[in-house]
């Protein structure tokens, strides 16, 4: 679990960047498809699964993107950051038992609106799997005094 970090629109710069890492276990896999009610079993049966392409088991796309979000939300930029928006492209399958790395890059900082744009990219053993675009709304200085 990733700890927190609050970083201002002030303390942000291009290039910055954070990194997390998540073992997928099943029972990731099994929550995740309770809490969003995604339940094709290409997620839940190994039977299913291995009459597919992947022969086993695949974590949710959304659930890859949520470890996006883990970053975001807790160390770049952290706590108040609001999601403006996400763009996703699957590239590859994440399998129980994969590694996923997930980084996060400060691509672009716009004054107007405190904003960042972010680039994302998950990989397993060198492979990216998921790769995408956030922007995010970034609480100023100013603003994060006035939380306290």
């Amino acid at each position: 679990m990733l700890e927190l970090q609050r970083l201002c629109f002030e303390d942000l710069q291009p290039g910055m960047s954070e990194t997390l890492t998540k073992h997928v276990s099943s029972s990731d896999v099994v929550g995740f498809a309770e809490v969003s009610g995604d339940r094709n079993p290409i997620h839940l049966s190994e039977h299913f699964a291995a009459k597919t392409p992947f022969k086993t088991r695949i974590a949710h796309g959304l659930y890859t993107a949520s470890l996006i979000s883990a970053v975001l939300g807790t160390r770049l930029p952290g706590p108040g950051a609001i999601y403006l928006s996400q763009t996703l492209n699957f590239k590859a399958p994440v399998k129980i038992g994969d590694d996923v790395i997930v980084t996060v890059k400060v691509e672009e900082l716009m004054e107007k609106g405190n904003r960042a744009k972010l680039s994302c990219i998950c990989t397993v053993d060198g492979t990216v799997v998921l790769e995408g675009e956030a922007l995010v709304k970034v609480p100023t200085r100013e603003e994060d005094r006035s939380d306290m």
